[in-house]
């Protein structure tokens, strides 16, 4: 353990017809895996520089020799019933393991930068929770110096209603709010980004 501070990501293993599939629906397999594939690249270019260690959730299987070089993330697998258990998990393997504070951040996120996370572990020194809220209504950064274990339960995951259920859960506790971002599920989170609109393949009406 280098430092005090760990950022974590949770990423699904990049295989066509198993990531973005509401993405999918409107342009595509194909398309929506190299769309995944671009964001995953970008996400891994913001962390890298980020100081602090780092760690690399996989959903399905570790991977190695990929796209997060082992010299720099650790690897996990994630292991629970639900996302949120998932998160849980890898905050309490965290905080077992030694780190005082630990960001956890989407790995579907284009606006996603390096001041995003900076300000997120900054926060924790007068704040118990820093939340990153998305524009879909859930979040896409979570950062926590102790284990609140009542925003990983009891919620609908994926749904509008994730971001404002956490923040009841948080009602005691001090929360500081990063900027709202918008992360890709749907083709109206890209319509308007040429770089991810480029990645489309299958049917140039959508350019």
């Amino acid at each position: 353990m280098a430092h005090k501070n760990l950022i974590i990501t949770f990423t699904r293993n990049p295989e066509l017809g198993k990531v973005k599939t509401r993405l999918a629906k409107t342009i595509g397999e194909t398309s929506a895996l190299a769309i995944y594939i671009k964001l995953l690249e970008h996400t891994e270019s913001v962390l890298r520089n980020i100081d602090s260690d780092k760690a690399v959730y996989y959903s399905v299987k570790i991977r190695e020799n990929d796209l997060w070089d082992s010299n720099i993330y650790q690897k996990h697998q994630q292991f629970g019933d639900d996302l949120g258990i998932r998160m849980q998990n890898a905050f309490k393997a965290g905080f077992d393991a030694g780190y005082n504070k630990i960001v956890i951040v989407g790995s579907d996120l284009h606006d996603l930068q390096p001041k995003h996370i900076t300000q997120a572990f900054e926060a924790l020194d007068t704040n118990d929770v820093t939340i990153g809220p998305a524009e879909d209504g859930g979040y896409y950064l979570l950062g926590m110096k102790t284990l609140h274990k009542d925003v990983f339960k009891n919620k609908n995951w994926g749904t509008e209603t994730v971001f404002d259920d956490t923040i009841k859960n948080l009602k005691n506790e001090s929360v500081f709010l990063l900027e709202q971002l918008n992360d890709v599920d749907t083709y109206e989170d890209i319509k308007n980004n040429q770089t991810l609109k480029a990645l489309i393949e299958y049917d140039k009406t959508y350019k």
